[in-house]
């Protein structure tokens, strides 16, 4: 018998599982909403005395579905790809933390007794030298 080899890729499942569990809540989620709207058309038919028709309600259905999922993708994209660019343009927070983290690090340095300005810049010298 020849011995077994390592697996190269993760089984489906473990690969896929963050995609697989977030499918199944959106196609519960769905469904729920399906069924809610369905019998609320349906009553809703019944109080004013008309025949619920399928036809009638699939566009309605569509219609709640679509402005449901803008509202929630434009609110999702504004805040991670707007968050994102804040921080790509430097915003007043995203400088603050960077700013503390440095003289944080300057102090450290001081306290070995090491000056901190021989690093400023290293990396500009280095590649210039590297030129």
């Amino acid at each position: 018998m020849s011995p077994k080899l390592p697996r190269s890729r993760p089984r489906f499942f473990t690969a896929y599982s963050f995609a697989l569990v977030t499918g199944a809540l959106f196609l519960f989620s769905w469904t729920g909403q399906f069924i809610f709207q369905l019998i609320e058309s349906r009553n809703d038919a019944e109080t004013h005395g008309v025949e619920f028709s399928l036809g009638d309600f699939w566009p309605q259905f569509f219609a709640s579905t679509l402005e449901n999922w803008q509202s929630e993708f434009l609110q999702l994209v504004w805040q991670a790809a707007g968050l994102a660019l804040f921080y790509f343009w430097g915003s007043s927070q995203s400088k603050e933390g960077n700013e503390r983290l440095e003289a944080k690090i300057d102090r450290l340095l001081v306290a070995q007794g090491i000056d901190p300005a021989q690093f400023e810049f290293q990396e500009e010298r280095d590649a210039e030298s590297s030129v």
